[in-house]
């Protein structure tokens, strides 16, 4: 019973790890919105939602048939620009990140432009930044993201 436990014990720390270096790599300035108006990395609020109990039941999918829809978490590459030059900040740089569609994590309607998108689409999502964003570069602008959906997880219902 022991070595099962001290197992399982690994696995979780295995996975806890490896969620944390991904936050942690420095290498994805991503910015998103916060209650207080700053800037945060995305990858440090990333959230797979309150389906833990549906674990086992996940569905991790590149097919290009499946439609992106809410509640989906969605693994996206995307370069953002303002009157096409690219800034600071708005770019995965091809490193990925996970969002999940519906949760509110990215400015104005960005995540229900991707709705209805495919894993491979290139999607344009036109988004505007908040007077009040904490970045007097971007505070009030008008930004275009070049997004690919890369890949999607789906719990299942």
């Amino acid at each position: 019973m022991l070595p099962l436990i001290a197992v399982i014990a690994l696995i979780i720390a295995i996975i806890m790890t490896s969620d944390s270096s991904d936050s942690g790599s420095g290498s994805d300035n991503t910015t998103t919105e916060s209650d207080s108006g700053t800037e945060n990395n995305a990858e440090d609020t990333s959230d797979t939602g309150d389906n833990s109990d549906n674990a086992d039941t996940t569905s991790y999918s590149t097919d290009t048939s499946l439609t992106i829809e809410d509640g989906d978490t969605v693994n996206i590459d995307y370069v953002g620009s303002i009157d096409g030059v690219e800034f600071n900040g708005g770019n995965t740089q091809g490193q990925g990140t996970d969002l999940v569609i519906g949760s509110g994590r990215y400015i104005d309607d960005f995540e229900e432009q991707l709705i209805g998108a495919h894993p491979g689409d290139e999607v344009e999502v036109t988004v505007t930044f908040p007077e009040d964003y904490g970045n007097e570069e971007l505070n009030g602008k008008e930004a275009v993201f070049d997004v690919n959906p890369l890949d999607f997880l789906r719990f299942l219902k």
